[in-house]
């Protein structure tokens, strides 16, 4: 029997006996049980200290498409002197020298506040509307709508101090508050409202109320009805629906001679001109 060279490289004696080989196979045994060991030792650390891969670097992300302009979303329009322009007025107004506003040829409209809610009647409407029908100024009134208050109620107020017959431009509703009941519930009392106005001038009246109001509350319920919009900036850029926008107020601090502290002012905007808001008597 040849023995392989590691035997004696390791200094193993050569056997003499059946018992010394036994010994020498025990021993072989454990040679070949350590080189598998550093072998196995040795293939799981070289990885650690190999070159990295070079990384894959991921395509270039594909911009967006560019969104359009405001301009072109909604037109922008800014209120000028050469438009047709028009205030509204109350009782937070007090006195006013309607001879005195009558030579402001800007001024080619005026809108009173009549009544609010189911019981409240401006001090000053009838002064305001007889003054300024005296001057020969377009005149017309609104009612500032109340959400808590049954719409049967505010119609009977409405009813029982408006004449049409003494109106030249169609009614306004103004609506500005919300109200704490469901909006559901908000949305089906303002249009029994505006319907009951309806049926009083033969015409659907003008809602009035602001850029975010409409959004939050109005939006793609009263699409059928004309507004006037109430946004106090050099620039108008329009609602979220499509419809039609005849009046923009522009300002809540403006000053008009005849008129005692700040007024609101408006302008006619687009195509619109008074004709579009003169009430067609019968």
């Amino acid at each position: 029997m040849v023995l392989h060279p590691s035997i004696y490289a390791k200094g193993i004696p050569f056997p003499t006996s059946r018992r010394g080989w036994v010994v020498v196979l025990l021993q072989l045994f454990l040679l070949a049980g350590t080189a598998l060991a550093d072998k196995k030792k040795t293939s799981q650390t070289e990885p650690i200290y190999a070159l990295p891969m070079p990384d894959v670097l991921p395509a270039a992300p594909v911009p967006d498409p560019p969104l359009p302009a405001i301009g072109e979303l909604h037109p922008i329009l800014r209120h000028t002197a050469t438009r047709q322009q028009g205030i509204d007025v109350s009782h937070y107004q007090g006195r006013i020298d309607w001879e005195q506003v009558a030579l402001n040829k800007d001024i080619q409209f005026v809108y009173v506040k009549a009544t609010e809610s189911s019981g409240f009647v401006d001090e000053f409407y009838l002064r305001n509307l007889y003054g300024a029908k005296r001057v020969g100024i377009p005149v017309g009134v609104y009612h500032f709508f109340r959400p808590n208050a049954s719409a049967l109620t505010q119609l009977e107020n409405f009813r029982s101090n408006v004449d049409p017959r003494q109106q030249d431009l169609i009614p306004i509703v103004d609506v500005e508050k919300r109200g704490k009941g469901s909006l559901s519930q908000f949305q089906h009392r303002l249009k029994a409202f505006l319907d009951g106005v309806e049926r009083m001038f033969g015409t659907k009246p003008i809602i009035y109320t602001g850029v975010n109001f409409y959004a939050k509350y109005l939006a793609g319920r009263f699409t059928q009805y004309r507004f006037m919009v109430a946004r106090y900036a050099e620039e108008f850029p329009g609602l979220c629906d499509d419809v039609p926008i005849l009046i923009w107020q522009y300002s809540c601090t403006e000053e008009v001679e005849g008129i005692k502290g700040h007024v609101d002012r408006s302008v006619f905007l687009d195509r619109y001109t008074l004709a579009d808001i003169l009430l067609n008597k019968k």
